[in-house]
């Protein structure tokens, strides 16, 4: 049972990562229909996703527990860095090669 509450634990640090941490200050779902908001929260769980994977590799890569790193870091780090990643047009023709 003691080792439960450990568990327990982790999945309201999880809750707390997509509520709080993701978003900013608070969630705020901005959609009005239904099929909207179910599109929001996919979108925050594939994000929260995308941002664990990074922290696994990154653990992997320095020979650590992953749970040693920090979620609030790893999303400051992305938010720093995203606008130099991500700056291209959706209509630009990729290279292949």
């Amino acid at each position: 049972m003691a080792a439960l509450y450990h568990e327990r634990w982790e999945s309201e640090r999880t809750f707390a990562e997509l509520k709080v941490t993701l978003p900013g200050e608070r969630l705020m779902l901005r959609s009005r229909r239904a099929d909207l908001v179910e599109q929001e929260l996919y979108g925050l769980l594939l994000v929260h996703f995308a941002l664990r994977r990074l922290m696994h590799e990154a653990s992997q890569r320095a020979g650590c527990d992953p749970d040693r790193l920090s979620f609030v870091h790893a999303v400051r780090i992305v938010r720093r860095h995203l606008p130099f990643h991500a700056a291209f047009s959706p209509s630009a023709t990729p290279a292949h090669g």
